[in-house]
């Protein structure tokens, strides 16, 4: 029997050209998934390609932006032209602008936090719906954050489109679990490339960051934020839907 837990699943994971997203699509690789990687920046989707068959990973990307129809549909096509159906989604996809006191909250910051975050959410799973009924049943893993459920300020459009997603996850686990598909939101508290490079040269304000979380770091993107993430996609965690998930260190916790 072969030990790798997706062994013969296909992923299609958004937002994945680096951070979170790619982090997960390394993980669900390296257990024999094949994957389909999505985001805005086709350069930065072709490194991530060559990074995931570099160890071997069977992955095809399709740049695009989330929030549109079309994209969605391109992109569980190509899962299903590529690699021959579909068994997980995962919506990492989100964009949003920071620093924004909420009296000062433009139309334009809602359309592009609601739109790259719940709109393409939504989208995703419907175009994905057909395909996971027709194969039994699947994983949809969507993406919240702590900043929904306890916003600090400057993050009131981002915080709203987060738990926006959250009653997305819920209402599509109460409506699809019939056709075995389950739906969960995961909350990961982890540090992608920008979040890095910002800290870098500010180790005090790091530490203090540090502080904040129970286990005193931030997850890795593929060996402990990909790990839940795993936990999520696999048989494992057949008995679960319609929940949230903190994948934070305690960080919500505290």
């Amino acid at each position: 029997m072969n030990g790798q837990r997706l062994h013969g699943k296909v992923a299609l994971i958004t937002g994945a050209g680096q951070g979170v997203g790619l982090g997960i699509a390394q993980a669900f690789c390296a257990q024999g998934a094949a994957v389909v990687i999505t985001g805005r920046d086709a350069e930065r989707l072709a490194s991530a390609v060559e990074v995931i068959e570099a160890r071997g990973g069977s992955v095809a990307a399709c740049p695009g932006d989330a929030a549109k129809r079309e994209n969605a549909k391109a992109a569980v096509a190509l899962a299903i032209e590529r690699f021959g159906g579909l068994d997980i989604l995962v919506n990492n996809a989100q964009a949003r602008r920071s620093g924004v006191p909420f009296e000062e909250i433009t139309e334009a910051d809602m359309d592009l936090a609601l739109g790259s975050g719940p709109v393409a959410t939504l989208l995703h799973m419907q175009e994905a719906f057909p395909h996971l009924k027709a194969r039994g049943g699947g994983s949809i893993i969507n993406f919240g954050s702590k900043m929904g459920m306890q916003p600090i300020p400057g993050i009131g459009s981002y915080a709203a489109a987060k738990e926006a997603i959250r009653a997305l996850t819920r209402s599509a686990a109460r409506e699809w679990g019939k056709h075995a598909i389950r739906v969960n939101t995961l909350t990961p508290a982890s540090l992608g490339d920008s979040g890095k490079a910002y800290f870098k040269d500010r180790p005090d304000e790091f530490e203090k960051l540090c502080r904040d979380v129970a286990l005193g770091h931030f997850g890795d993107a593929e060996t402990e934020i990909g790990a839940v993430a795993l936990f999520l996609a696999c048989d494992d965690s057949r008995y679960v839907t319609g929940q949230t998930l903190n994948a934070d260190g305690g960080q919500l916790m505290l």
